[in-house]
């Protein structure tokens, strides 16, 4: 029971009492009381005007009097107009404090027994992940963990972008200039050698283009003639018959880049429950076509090509089959959510991809719903804002991307400098520092993308995120630590801190704070899971974290004489760093237990 849903309670039994009337709970407001007053929680009086037959002063004053008479967790009041200010007493917070303490899995909410897939990675088999991968793998990593969190049954997906165009500029590319070589033979992971095969074949189109334009021709019509390209569509038309020299290449090229991607999601600690190849899915929707065209949906235009009209909703028409009958990719869209819904009967698809698919997923679900999916309101676009680095914006075709193994191992090193020159480590073994720059390095990664809203644009700095002080994963992480080493001293010292003889004693206001923010995490679990944000959950980590040191500073915790409040104590930060951990873990970030 949340603390505004018991003073509701408590308040409807005083109008009972004073005015012989009914007040349901559920429809008595109670809020936080603002800051330049005095209470911790306000009950607006106005409504029970009508009940009370009195003015909003008489009335709050009434009912502020019952609760200080008859209810021993409620301390004092004060009215103003009419709003009655109600203060919480001690009693209310031992209690409260012991009922967070001996929750288990405290902030995990109820079942809803409702399925969601959340897609989200997939990325195109020519080249390595880079930085913008990752905010889109954090992103929909602990957007699984903060629905489940909230309840719900996830499946993690990922489409796995695997034929096409791109695919093909690739493997042309090593068939021209690669010399045969293999990750093995190169020394390269597999993704990085097929993004390096991916870089050369824009070299050799861009030397085309150059040749094709000094020779007469306008740069336009060059892009399309250079013969690199159309060898490159010959390569896809003969993938798609089905040619067994290009289908050779295709899959072992591919399972380079499926390696090199499986270490990389190893590294940044991702997995997947289902994981499409979009060779394999390219073809779905088709059946749904001739379903549209059946209803009336799309129209078929004299050279065969299929279209839907969405100019009537504020849109444009949408192609859905060229003329040639092969299909686009909203088409393998419309096909794999039927086939997902169907097959995991889910209640809710999240797709995380960025914000400049947008349109793209406004048309998928406008037209679902125009073909009769009554799920289609159900799917939700997870819309987030590119990363950008201090020089500028990442392009791939010319190899100026970051890439995530690189961007991993600087977080390392960053991690490592940062560790060294703060002297934080001197004393723990080579191997427990080395566990530990890893651990620190990711955390700096993933806390400093996950902590800014998914919506916003944001700028990425390794050295900013590193910061030992300030909103970082690595404050928050040294705070556990510092936590878990008060804890073992007092284990040393054989003091007893389990929470199920947690002794009533007089809590200071700051630690009354510390309660309070503890009984934020479901709330803040639920807010952040409705509005797909991870943030949420991570600034709340960060104010905790930021609490406890200010109370760490003024409290000498070890040193208190009275046993029930040393007890309390250790239970009070025992709590906090349990509640730290799931918090954080959400955001998939590890808290070590020492720094």
């Amino acid at each position: 029971m949340t603390p505004e849903q018991f003073i509701a309670g408590k308040a409807s039994e005083a109008i009972k009492a004073l005015y012989n009337a009914d007040a349901d709970p559920a429809t008595l407001q109670v809020s936080v009381t603002r800051k330049e007053f005095e209470g911790d929680f306000t009950l607006v009086v106005f409504p029970l005007l009508r009940l009370s037959h009195s003015t909003p002063e008489n009335t709050g004053n009434a009912i502020g009097g019952w609760l200080v008479g008859n209810v021993p967790e409620i301390a004092g009041f004060n009215c103003v107009k009419g709003f009655l200010n109600l203060l919480l007493s001690n009693v209310y917070w031992n209690e409260l404090f012991k009922e967070i303490a001996t929750t288990p899995d405290f902030g995990q909410l109820p079942s809803t027994g409702r399925n969601i897939m959340v897609e989200f990675s997939s990325p195109n088999t020519n080249k390595p992940l880079h930085l913008g991968h990752i905010r889109n793998n954090l992103l929909g990593d602990s957007v699984s963990r903060l629905l489940k969190a909230s309840g719900n049954n996830v499946l993690k997906a990922t489409l796995v972008n695997d034929r096409g165009i791109h695919i093909c500029k690739s493997m042309l590319a090593w068939l021209k200039v690669g010399q045969g070589a293999t990750p093995e033979s190169s020394g390269k992971k597999g993704d990085h050698l097929v993004g390096d095969m991916y870089v050369a074949f824009n070299d050799i189109f861009t030397k085309e283009v150059k040749e094709l334009v000094a020779a007469g021709m306008s740069e336009e019509e060059a892009r399309k003639e250079a013969p690199c390209l159309k060898e490159a569509h010959e390569m896809l038309r003969k993938w798609e018959a089905g040619d067994p020299e290009v289908r050779d290449l295709w899959q072992r090229m591919n399972k380079w880049v499926l390696d090199g991607f499986a270490d990389t999601y190893s590294a940044l600690g991702i997995s997947f429950d289902r994981v499409y190849f979009e060779s394999q899915t390219y073809l779905l929707g088709k059946s749904l076509v001739q379903k549209g065209l059946d209803m009336g949906v799309f129209v078929k235009d004299p050279d065969g090509s299929v279209w839907c009209d969405l100019t009537a909703d504020g849109l444009d028409r949408k192609l859905l089959l060229r003329s040639d009958g092969t299909s686009v990719y909203i088409t393998q869209d419309l096909g794999t959510a039927e086939r997902r819904f169907a097959e995991y009967n889910l209640d809710s698809h999240v797709y995380v991809v960025g914000d400049e698919q947008n349109y793209h997923f406004q048309v998928l679900k406008l037209i679902l719903s125009k073909l009769g999916f009554g799920w289609a309101g159900n799917i939700f676009h997870l819309s987030y804002g590119m990363v950008e680095l201090p020089e500028g914006k990442m392009k791939s075709r010319e190899g100026t991307v970051v890439d995530a193994d690189d961007l991993i191992q600087k977080m390392y090193e960053e991690a490592k400098a940062t560790s060294e020159e703060s002297g934080k480590l001197a004393d723990l073994a080579e191997e427990e520092k080395e566990n530990l720059y890893r651990m620190i390095g990711l955390g700096a990664l993933k806390y400093f993308i996950i902590k800014v809203d998914p919506k916003k644009t944001m700028l990425f700095n390794p050295k900013e995120s590193i910061d030992f002080n300030g909103n970082t994963g690595p404050f928050i992480q040294y705070t556990h630590a510092r936590i878990r080493s008060i804890l073992r001293k007092a284990a040393e010292k054989g003091i007893d801190y389990s929470a199920g003889t947690l002794p009533q004693v007089e809590l200071s206001a700051k630690e009354i704070r510390l309660i309070k923010l503890l009984k934020q995490f479901p709330q803040k679990v639920a807010e952040g899971a409705e509005a797909f944000s991870p943030a949420v959950v991570a600034n709340y980590a960060y104010d905790i974290a930021k609490e406890f040191n200010q109370y760490y500073h003024e409290t000498p915790i070890l040193k208190e004489e009275d046993a029930d409040l040393l007890k309390a104590r250790l239970v009070l930060i025992d709590t906090l760093s349990s509640v730290l951990r799931s918090a954080m873990g959400i955001l998939g970030i590890e808290l070590p237990e020492r720094m």
